[in-house]
């Protein structure tokens, strides 16, 4: 009888809210209601959605809600249309519904406004860019720091010349969609320039084809650069395997046949990297490696001249070619980094002060 009249006496939830759920790609409608006065009670609640058109349609469940919960979000909405939703609390067979929610159409949105910090940054990033971009050309020196194994590329490149001996460039053992493989691509190109002006012969051993391709036409093209397309040999570059080790087993082979006056060492690289570093270190020749994988660095810093750490690898285009565009980006990318540290030690400080600025910035 007390478990009639408690059926009897539910109530069901109150004030269903529809709207668009804002800064998304349409199709999302979000709901929320005031909980029933006998949420303990209950099961949980189920939504029921129906298009508003002038034709009434049924209304159909698309969801449920454990008790205690009073948002939900529909995801199936179809953009411009209206649709009007119902929440009912269900115990056991019972179902007790709500009054209709206020009619809603879900909309895309062109614009995130939560994303306006990420709008000001690029703006800003931006700025820098044109801005430096247009100093370089205007003739104006940017101050660069000296990166003593790029300063040493002169050296390595007049010693295998005075030395009558090749050069050998190993440019990574990784495909051509690595980062630093690319990276590796444009230093290479600075390097041919500098053969050709020497004429100086060069080896470069690649470990995929496409890596082998693209390698060819880069020292072609700075064969071309410097007027000396006759001096271009196709044996410059070579194909060797894709497996790991036989390709270092064909780099020390190299080494130990043809005795490269200098060795360049710029790309990505794995377990190898110490086998081939320290077969050249035992042939005497003047090396100089890149790399940004923080395993491998320490083989190379011991085994090799010069090594070019982290950050260094990519800035080493733009180090050689002086190129204004280059060079604008990478002062921007270190003006942007100095902003970001600025920001980041700012807040790290108001933090220590348990100063609470979330609600002010919004954060999503």
């Amino acid at each position: 009888m007390t478990f009639m009249l408690i059926l009897l006496s539910l109530s069901p939830p109150n004030d269903v809210i529809a709207h668009d759920r804002p800064n998304d790609a349409g199709s999302t409608i979000s709901l929320s209601w005031a909980l029933s006065v006998d949420d303990s009670l209950i099961d949980g609640y189920i939504i029921l959605k129906r298009e508003r058109s002038a034709i009434e349609t049924e209304y159909e469940k698309i969801g449920s809600t454990v008790r205690g919960v009073g948002t939900f979000e529909d995801e199936n909405a179809q953009d411009g249309v209206p649709y009007e939703y119902v929440v009912a609390a269900v115990m056991d067979d019972e179902v007790f519904h709500s009054a209709p929610s206020n009619p809603v159409v879900s909309s895309p949105q062109v614009f995130h406004k939560g994303r306006i910090n990420v709008l000001v940054a690029i703006g800003v990033f931006t700025a820098m860019v044109a801005y430096f971009v247009t100093k370089a050309r205007s003739g104006k020196g940017l101050f660069i720091r000296k990166i003593a194994g790029l300063a040493a590329v002169d050296e390595a490149v007049g010693r295998a010349t005075e030395m009558g001996r090749p050069i050998l460039y190993v440019p990574g053992l990784g495909d051509i969609d690595w980062t630093a493989t690319i990276a590796s691509m444009n230093i290479l190109g600075e390097v041919a320039k500098k053969v050709a002006r020497y004429d100086t012969a060069l080896i470069v051993p690649n470990r995929w084809s496409v890596t082998y391709t693209v390698s060819k036409e880069v020292v072609k093209e700075a064969f071309i650069s410097e007027g000396s397309p006759e001096k271009f040999k196709d044996e410059y570059v070579r194909y060797v395997t894709e497996a790991q080790f036989g390709f270092a087993a064909a780099i020390t082979g190299i080494m130990m046949r043809d005795k490269p006056a200098t060795n360049f060492f710029i790309g990505r690289f794995w377990a190898e990297s110490l086998i081939m570093a320290e077969t050249g270190s035992q042939t005497g020749a003047f090396q100089i490696a890149g790399t940004d994988s923080v395993l491998q660095l320490p083989f190379f810093v011991t085994a090799c001249d010069y090594t070019l750490i982290g950050e260094e690898l990519y800035a080493a285009s733009a180090y050689l070619s002086r190129e204004p565009l280059l060079l604008g980006s990478l002062k921007a990318q270190d003006y942007g980094k100095l902003i970001v540290l600025v920001i980041l030690l700012s807040f790290t400080v108001i933090s220590f002060f348990s100063i609470n600025l979330l609600p002010v910035l919004r954060v999503q």
